[in-house]
């Protein structure tokens, strides 16, 4: 948000030597976040002028003020995450972690771009020190269901009064000033860069520069764009400087980086420490001091030992000690409220494996009393082992709830693998028990079997038969593609053991065999048997298909000799002499 222009260039020379010395003292207690990379701290310390290869296409912020606030240099012992290396991060009142909402968003946005930009390698650390740095972090959290900012989140009227000018390009729209424009949103868009650069981060057709999952995509894009490969140091510093042209502003965004790349975790929306030191105050670098604590009041002076006397003497009365400011207690958001979430009358959920469910996985929020919380954010989360997944392949979704507390899970779609597995629903931004839904996949089954067609198969003996046994597969009346089938010659109607006499299939060696394993129906829904053979013996016999889901079928086969009882044509009368 800030390269210093006019009256904020003097500012920014008064600070640059303060800076540079807390992320030097960084530098010296956390080890960088990845083994061999250098953040590129500034060699001295009074090198505030933006590096060399920045772009010099503007930038996303127009050079608003930014937070200044650096990470705590000392930690408790955290649960690091687990790509984490060097020193472990705060994970108490020195540091809040990330708001659930807006760390669900970066990561989404890191997801997006890993298949969108692959080359780019961008880390969603790099876009959380970046939320830390334009807006804490959305204010703390300060986001509804839809990620979406409680209040709008304005940087100041870029009027080149101390910043830069900017005369007004959206009409208001974004920033409700039609003279100047102002950097809007979590991560401080200016409207005229949000125009080009503004993606849809949550599927809602929309792009708001206000919610925290289109800002946090659109910054993942701006940040990759140009070719920039982020795992590269040189690419890494001028996307950050193209953020917003300032060494300063490097800096401080490399700490947050390093800080977050040893781990960091959710906390409950609204609750995030929000920072205190901006770059236009005029106030120096300055750890972050996590959440703001009220100040301890002194403790009562010593009494004078002479005791006082009604009638005046030397003695005087303690003087009460000042209450302690009370820091403002942030208004509750809908997710505050949820005290426990129940299922909303979810069927027993079983599917075929390659089928869709017919039934969809409903939880609702409510509060201790049991009223219905809307607008509340629901992750619903597959585990176990299984192939399945929601509708666009996803395995883990998140769903507000609607007026009635409930969220409705997108369709479930079965894959391959059969067995058993879980799908817990839980809430976005705060610890409460969640609800598991039990979820059986079964093997894909028929319940009809039919020839496909009527002719009579017959063969002589030791001969071979001229039509192969084709059959299809439905259930339900509909297709029954990939269904698990076997075919045997049985002894009799009453008797399903394999028959040592009569027709027979070969297998690859020419070897006699009489009953098929391992045979699967088409997409079609068709299964053609090999062709069938006939030894010496005479007869009626059975061949029985039968697939999962119990679906049987029974075909005669018949083998007898060639008729020989046909009169021969009888011979030409002869001549007459």
């Amino acid at each position: 948000m800030a390269a210093h222009f006019g009256k904020r260039l003097r500012k920014g020379a008064a600070t640059t030597a303060v800076a540079a010395a807390a992320v030097a003292a960084l530098s010296a207690s956390q080890a960088p976040g990845t083994p061999g990379e250098d953040h590129g701290r500034p060699a001295t310390a009074g090198a505030s002028a933006p590096v060399p290869d920045a772009a010099s296409d503007g930038n996303a912020t127009g050079n608003s003020p930014y937070y200044t606030d650096l990470p705590p240099l000392n930690s408790p012992d955290p649960s690091p995450s687990p790509t984490a290396t060097g020193t472990p991060v705060a994970q108490g009142d020195a540091e809040a972690g990330i708001p659930a909402t807006v760390l669900d968003a970066y990561k989404k946005a890191e997801a997006e771009l890993r298949s969108a930009k692959p080359g780019c390698n961008l880390p969603w650390q790099l876009l959380a020190a970046i939320g830390k740095v334009e807006s804490g972090q959305a204010r703390g959290g300060r986001v509804d269901a839809d990620g979406t900012t409680i209040g709008r989140i304005l940087g100041p009227a870029l009027d080149g009064n101390g910043f830069a000018l900017i005369k007004d390009t959206d009409h208001g729209v974004y920033d409700g000033n039609t003279e100047y424009d102002q950097a809007v949103g979590p991560m401080q868009f200016i409207p005229s860069t949000w125009a080009w650069a503004g993606r849809d981060g949550n599927g809602d057709g929309k792009k708001d520069p206000n919610n925290v999952y289109d800002a946090a995509l659109a910054a993942g894009h701006y940040l990759c764009r140009n070719g920039w490969d982020l795992s590269r140091e040189g690419n890494l510093h001028s996307a950050i400087l193209s953020y917003n042209n300032s060494q300063d502003y490097l800096n401080t965004v490399l700490s947050w980086l390093e800080y977050y790349r040893k781990g960091t975790h959710s906390v409950p929306d609204g609750t995030g420490d929000v920072p205190t030191h901006r770059s236009d105050d005029g106030s120096p670098h300055a750890q972050s001091p996590g959440h703001s604590k009220a100040p301890k009041p002194k403790p009562d002076p010593k009494p004078d030992p002479k005791p006082s006397t009604p009638g005046g003497g030397s003695g005087s009365p303690s003087p009460t000690p000042p209450k302690p400011p009370v820091p403002p207690t942030p208004p509750q958001t809908p997710t505050d409220t949820v005290d426990h979430l129940q299922d909303a009358g979810t069927a027993k959920l079983t599917a075929m494996a390659g089928h869709a469910f017919t039934e969809r996985i409903g939880t609702r929020a409510e509060t201790k009393a049991g009223k219905a919380v809307a607008k509340v954010r629901i992750r619903f989360t597959i585990t176990g082992d299984t192939d399945a997944a929601f509708a666009g392949g996803e395995t883990v979704a998140t769903v507000a709830t609607d007026a009635e507390g409930v969220a409705l899970a997108p369709a479930l779609q079965a894959g391959e693998k059969t067995g058993d597995f879980t799908v817990m629903a839980t809430v976005v931004g705060r610890t409460v028990k969640g609800v598991a839904y039990p979820v059986t996949v079964t093997e894909r089954a028929a319940d009809t079997l039919a020839r496909t067609s009527d002719t009579p198969l017959t063969c002589t003996p030791g001969g071979e038969f001229a039509d192969q046994v084709q059959v299809k597969a439905t259930y339900k009346g509909a297709v029954a593609d990939k269904v698990a089938a076997t075919a045997t010659l049985i002894t009799s109607d009453t008797d399903a053991t394999e028959n040592d006499k009569g027709p027979y299939f070969k297998d690859a060696d020419g070897k006699t065999v009489r009953t098929l394993t391992g045979l699967k129906t088409d997409d079609k829904g068709l299964l053609t048997l090999p062709k069938l053979y006939a030894d010496d013996t005479t007869g009626t016999f059975l061949l029985r298909i039968t697939t999962a889901g119990g679906a049987t079928l029974t075909v005669e086969l018949k083998v007898a000799a060639a008729d020989s009882s046909a009169s021969p044509s009888p011979s030409p009368s002869p001549s007459a002499s």
